[in-house]
């Protein structure tokens, strides 16, 4: 009787191919698909910025993985912050990991519609009518997420195969295909090498962001202290093996002249080797990539609010949610907001404000990242652990924290700025929310 009361319970779950399709999905976005050709002005030294990057993201993967076993409650770097570091770490955690996700989602459903602009010519030239079509993708995935989390986690599942098999196919049969001459010089840019690599670093972390996102619904996981874990680590290396390769593979087809001024650079590189029919079907692939991301970071920005307002360091209309446990107000509320982004915006052009939308929203999940990664050593500190524990962990939390601090510093002052001048909005909000515990 209680292993079917058990079977029954675990149907509406994620397992481990769902949840690391859920890390794998929300990494390979939109991202990888541009990143060659803003990689491009550096050089084949970029090669080493996605290297430095993925030595980095593993020991996150790890420090994520390390703390899903300790904390097994929702909301993943915002439950590790609060409980490592108090309750305005937590907020501030929260805050901007929520501004984070709408930002994202909004200059990832700019990218898909750029991409379908391939087949719609029209898209494109119509600033208004992109605009309308981002938005309708917003709604149709907040309206996925509203069913239940068992069925976004099966619309990732599938997209997630769809959209690795161009990159796939480009990372492994496009290596034969690589033109030495455009890997020389190595470094186009005017900076040192050890400058050009801080920077490329930084605009591959993109790319990755979305490792932990396996942790942040582990209510919704079946066995999160063993599914977690495993799903981060391997959806980090299935990621980084596919980025590596494919972004390798364009820079060796496309000379970095051209590949500098390609608004598609891997359709592009597939008409250069295969013919016009491979360039729409690597376009196909990019635009559900973009979609299919979009699918799984709409799941997160209810999850995140949620917690936090049922810790009572967030408004407290966040934590409702409806009779299937789908957090409502965090996804209209944050749907509303990516809208309100894409509307206010779209005239500037798709790549302006998705560059700076990329960059806005790497530094606010830096913040997480940092405290996360700090987090198990002062619980261990806390609750003074034998050395050998303490010891393990620092040696994986410190290079997480040396790395993400480093990421920080390639983003420039201006983006730097911004990201400052967003979090401290949240500085009122939390006041107001005490004020009203008390």
């Amino acid at each position: 009787m209680s292993s079917t009361k058990n079977k029954l319970k675990n149907k509406h779950k994620l397992g481990f191919w769902l949840s690391t399709s859920l890390v794998v999905g929300n990494m390979t976005g939109s991202g990888i698909f541009l990143l060659p050709a803003a990689l491009a002005m550096y050089g084949g030294i970029s090669v080493f910025g996605w290297v430095f990057t993925t030595i980095g993201v593993i020991f996150l993967a790890l420090v994520f993985s390390r703390l899903s076993k300790l904390i097994t409650r929702a909301g993943g770097p915002y439950a590790y912050s609060r409980e490592g570091f108090g309750d305005f770490a937590g907020f501030l955690v929260a805050w901007g990991y929520w501004i984070s996700i709408w930002c994202g989602n909004a200059a990832i459903a700019v990218a898909g519609v750029g991409y379908l602009s391939t087949f719609i010519p029209s898209l494109k030239e119509n600033y208004f009518l992109s605009a309308a079509v981002a938005i309708a993708a917003i709604w149709v995935f907040t309206f996925i997420n509203t069913k239940s989390i068992r069925s976004v986690g099966m619309v990732q599942f599938v997209t997630t195969l769809l959209k690795i098999l161009p990159l796939a196919l480009l990372g492994t049969i496009g290596i034969l295909y690589l033109n030495d001459d455009n890997f020389k010089p190595l470094n186009l840019s005017d900076e040192s090498g050890f400058d050009a690599i801080t920077a490329t670093a930084a605009l591959t972390l993109w790319a990755f962001l979305g490792l932990e996102s396996a942790t942040i619904p582990s209510d919704k996981v079946i066995n999160p202290s063993k599914t977690i874990p495993r799903a981060t680590i391997a959806g980090t290396i299935i990621a980084a093996l596919i980025y590596i390769a494919s972004s390798t593979a364009i820079m060796g087809i496309i000379h970095p002249s051209d590949l500098q001024n390609s608004a598609a650079p891997f359709a592009d590189a597939a008409r250069k080797v295969w013919g016009n029919w491979a360039a729409y079907m690597i376009a196909i692939g990019a635009a559900i990539s973009c979609f299919g991301a979009l699918n799984g970071w709409i799941l997160l920005q209810g999850q995140i609010p949620m917690a936090a307002a049922r810790d009572k360091i967030f408004p407290v209309a966040f934590k409702s949610v409806s009779k299937k446990g789908i957090p409502l107000t965090g996804l209209i509320i944050s749907s509303i907001l990516a809208s309100v982004l894409v509307s206010m915006n779209y005239t500037k052009g798709l790549i302006g404000m998705f560059s700076f939308m990329i960059m806005l929203s790497t530094l606010t999940c830096l913040l997480p990242y940092l405290l996360s990664s700090l987090s198990e050593v002062m619980l261990y500190i806390r609750k003074k652990t034998d050395s050998r524990k303490l010891r393990a962990a620092i040696g994986i939390s410190i290079p997480a924290f040396l790395y993400s601090l480093w990421a920080v510093s390639g983003l420039g002052i201006d983006i730097i700025f911004w990201g400052i001048i967003l979090l401290l909005t949240g500085v009122p909000i939390y006041i107001y929310v005490k004020f009203k515990r008390q």
